[in-house]
């Protein structure tokens, strides 16, 4: 089996690649671990101008590996504290972060995707926040990001009824930034990407403090509640429900137990 997280470096752009494309690029603890270390490591590298974030295959990422969440009650808390890290990271780079997403975008790799200053999708790709169907809440800073983008109701709809958002529908609403045909994506992140790497770094940097600093205040105190409100939630009966519905493919029945 080969890397989970691919990184290469060239004309200035680090691509960090989700690369596990036969679980849609479902990520655990470790990945965001290791995402987060890279992110934070380019902070002092004078060849990375920019970071772009996506994955292989079919989708960007479908979110927490389910199966790895399943096996140790730590495994839950691991990846929640692995995406708070990469949050952070992403936001608090000096360096503009891009996320090109070529597929489904679901739970914490869908808050990770929507903390970069720059949001690519493909036509195909559409935004979950499935928390509600497991159990759990939204996290990974989701209840700031998202409502800063969309406004309360739209951000309400999409975690309280767990409904996709298509790349259209996302880009209509301010949620995202760019989306292109798939045929056209590949073209339009690498473009972007190289612009921005071409950019007044210094004035970007100053740029995506000041709009970060505006938009996303409350941004630490949501990682914070939201950390303290799902480690409760995985001590339920509920989120034990939603894993083994999850697995079983069922519909999950919840009793606020």
């Amino acid at each position: 089996m080969g890397e989970a997280l691919l990184r290469r470096v060239e004309d200035g752009v680090l691509w960090l690649t989700f690369n596990r494309p036969e679980i849609l690029n479902a990520v655990d603890g470790e990945m965001m671990v290791e995402l987060a270390e890279t992110l934070e490591g380019s902070r002092g590298r004078d060849d990375v101008r920019v970071v772009v974030i996506t994955g292989t295959g079919r989708g960007f990422s479908a979110g927490a590996d389910m199966a790895s969440l399943r096996l140790a009650p730590q495994h839950p808390v691991e990846t929640m504290d692995g995406a708070n890290r990469v949050i952070r990271a992403v936001v608090g780079l000096d360096k503009p972060v891009l996320a090109g997403v070529n597929g489904i975008a679901a739970g914490v790799a869908c808050s990770a995707a929507l903390a970069a200053d720059i949001i690519v999708a493909a036509e195909s790709a559409a935004f979950l926040l499935p928390f509600a169907g497991i159990g759990l809440m939204t996290d990974g800073g989701s209840s700031a990001s998202v409502p800063a983008s969309i406004g309360r109701a739209r951000a309400m709809r999409m975690a309280l009824l767990g409904e996709p958002m298509s790349a259209t529908e996302a880009l209509a609403s301010g949620l995202i930034t760019h989306v292109a045909p798939d045929d056209e994506f590949p073209d339009l992140v690498a473009r972007l990407a190289r612009r921005l790497a071409r950019g007044p770094a210094l004035a970007q940097s100053g740029i995506k403090k000041a709009i970060n600093a505006a938009t996303l205040p409350h941004l630490e105190a949501a990682l914070d509640r939201e950390h303290t409100g799902q480690r409760a939630l995985f001590t339920t009966r509920d989120f034990a429900e939603g894993l083994e519905a999850f697995a079983a493919g069922r519909r999950p029945d919840f009793r606020g137990e």
